[in-house]
């Protein structure tokens, strides 16, 4: 992915991490790149893209340069964090979205229903959250972050509903004879519709079970 502005990670900067913003350099552990990650520093561009799209700034027009001006820190500092503006954008709704569920592995409809139940949580987030409404809204316009966000967070959540339900039919809790990806359309469709079609349509707590119950009915191995 380019890099955005001609900031290179070796570029001279007049700010370290902790004189940018006053924070310490230790890591938290479990940091996904490279270098270590000062929390301060990540708060900090995180408040600075915000900030800006409040202010009504397009995402297009967020540069990396602009972004690191405004939260006081050099271009360098995010570059060693995100390879770009992309990166730090699905960082930035991955920090405000609802955590990826863990399945309990009890059985295939329980990890179904924790699945449809983060689905919900996450169309409820998107309603409530003027920020991730702002984002998911201006995507459609920016493909190259919509790319980014499809692959590093849509698909790994729906290969996960597509390995319980193999997981299903393994276990005979699910016919065999259906098409793996289209049982998983089957049980996300009602979802992702009340989300994305019919935004005004209720996610009721007691959904995702409702949902995962109705369509299993059908979907139970024949005698």
């Amino acid at each position: 992915m380019s890099r955005q502005d001609g900031g290179t990670p070796g570029t001279p900067e007049t700010h370290d991490d902790g004189a940018a913003t006053g924070a310490s350099t230790g890591a938290p552990a479990g940091a996904r790149r490279g270098r270590p990650r000062s929390e301060g520093v990540e708060r900090a561009v995180f408040d600075a893209v915000v900030g800006l799209l409040d202010e009504g700034v397009p995402l297009a027009e967020l540069s990396i340069e602009r972004i690191a001006r405004t939260a006081g820190v050099g271009k360098a500092t995010i570059y060693r964090r995100w390879t770009g503006k992309e990166e730090l954008f699905v960082d930035l709704l991955r920090s405000v979205e609802p955590p990826d569920p863990v399945l309990p592995g009890t059985s295939v409809r329980g990890d179904l229903v924790v699945l449809l139940e983060s689905l919900r949580e996450r169309g409820v987030a998107k309603r409530t959250s003027s920020l991730l409404h702002n984002v998911f809204a201006q995507m459609q316009l920016y493909p190259r972050l919509w790319e980014v966000y499809q692959h590093s967070v849509i698909e790994p959540r729906r290969r996960l509903g597509l390995d319980t339900v193999r997981r299903g039919m393994e276990r005979g809790e699910i016919r065999d004879d259906l098409d793996i990806e289209f049982v998983n359309d089957l049980l996300t469709g009602p979802l992702l519709l009340r989300t994305v079609i019919r935004p005004g349509a209720s996610l009721e707590p007691g959904l995702a079970e409702r949902v995962v119950d109705t369509v299993m009915e059908g979907l139970r191995p024949r005698d």
